[in-house]
């Protein structure tokens, strides 16, 4: 019969400290029958008698004083090495290993790390940023975050918000190129791309029409691997472009961008925090996540609501009408 060496070797620790066998199962948890198995397993094992044992008292052999003093530096090692374990896996301190996109950590993720670090100033954050998922084993990576569809390979997935794919351009834009009232009016403007970080080709857009989704080719006038980037050049009037909910939503709030298209805005990929596993998480990583679901999930303040994408574009057509009303009325007249 297999001997499980450990827990037999404190089982006879227990017992030679308390002097009973009986009072050792109780303290590990165990029947009598159990502890009385694991110490006759034990000197079987060793091939010596232990303990001079009667119906009443426990006493150790010569044997058993000389192997117990040889085991206890050894057990109080692996003692303390458990209980700083289990005390480590309950303290909000640390490492914390977190991989995130580039296009979303400083608008929708830094906030919740910020926030994190100033509740608990021992969390000791390791951030990379890189829009593929990785090994998350190989990295050690405690808590990743995804932007489009879900991560796979054995990883915990939760979805975050849904992100919203938003065509806008600033209204000097629409002024000079007018405003596309359908997908295919998208071939007469000058379009943003955005390079797949993977295949490093510009990423068609995509539109809900009806209940599908349609991917779009646009010939890039401006073309990057940044989301910022394409922002900036939206912004900057040189394209029209198709943002990201989370980019485009206070920009359209504060008037510089306008939407447009707004009847076919998708919204079938997600932002996705992952982990390994919950059972068996410290607790700084419990709390990074409970934060960043408490913060982050659904979040209205990156998205657009049917009502401000409505209201958006009408303010726009509304203002965009009276500067042609007024521009008319300032156009000289000929005189017959």
């Amino acid at each position: 019969m297999a001997i499980n060496e450990l827990r037999a070797i404190a089982t006879f620790a227990k017992a030679a400290e308390l002097g009973s066998l009986r009072q050792a199962a109780s303290a590990q948890g165990v029947t009598p029958q159990a502890a009385s198995l694991a110490l006759a397993q034990l000197e079987a094992h060793l091939g010596v008698r232990l303990f001079h044992r009667t119906t009443r008292s426990l006493s150790l052999t010569e044997e058993g004083r000389r192997f117990l003093d040889a085991a206890q530096p050894g057990l109080a090692t692996l003692q303390r090495a458990v209980h700083g374990t289990r005390r480590g896996r309950e303290e909000i301190a640390g490492p914390l290993r977190i991989t995130a996109p580039r296009s979303m950590m400083l608008e929708v993720i830094w906030p919740v790390l910020d926030a994190f670090c100033r509740r608990y100033p021992q969390v000791e954050p390791d951030v990379q940023l890189d829009d593929r998922i990785g090994n998350w084993v190989e990295d050690r990576v405690d808590v990743g975050f995804r932007s489009g569809y879900p991560p796979e390979g054995g990883v915990v997935a939760r979805r975050l918000m849904a992100l919203q794919l938003v065509v806008c351009a600033t209204p000097e834009y629409l002024a000079r190129h007018g405003v596309p009232l359908r997908i295919e009016d998208l071939a007469g403007h000058r379009c943003s791309g955005f390079r797949h970080p993977a295949t490093g080709k510009p990423m068609p857009w995509e539109f809900r029409v009806g209940e599908e989704i349609v991917a779009h080719a646009v010939a890039p006038a401006f073309c990057v691997n940044d989301i910022e980037l394409e922002a900036r050049a939206v912004l900057g009037g040189h394209a029209i472009g198709q943002l990201v909910g989370t980019t485009a939503a206070p920009l359209v709030r504060s008037g510089r961008l306008v939407p447009v298209l707004t009847d076919v805005v998708a919204h079938h990929l997600g932002l996705y925090v992952y982990y390994g596993s919950r059972a068996a998480q410290p607790a700084r990583v419990r709390a990074f996540i409970d934060l960043a679901v408490d913060m982050l999930a659904d979040n209205p303040a990156f998205g657009l609501s049917p009502q401000e994408l409505a209201g958006a574009s009408a303010a726009h057509a509304k203002a965009l009408k009276k500067s042609q009303k007024a521009a008319a009325a300032r156009a000289p007249t000929r005189s017959g």
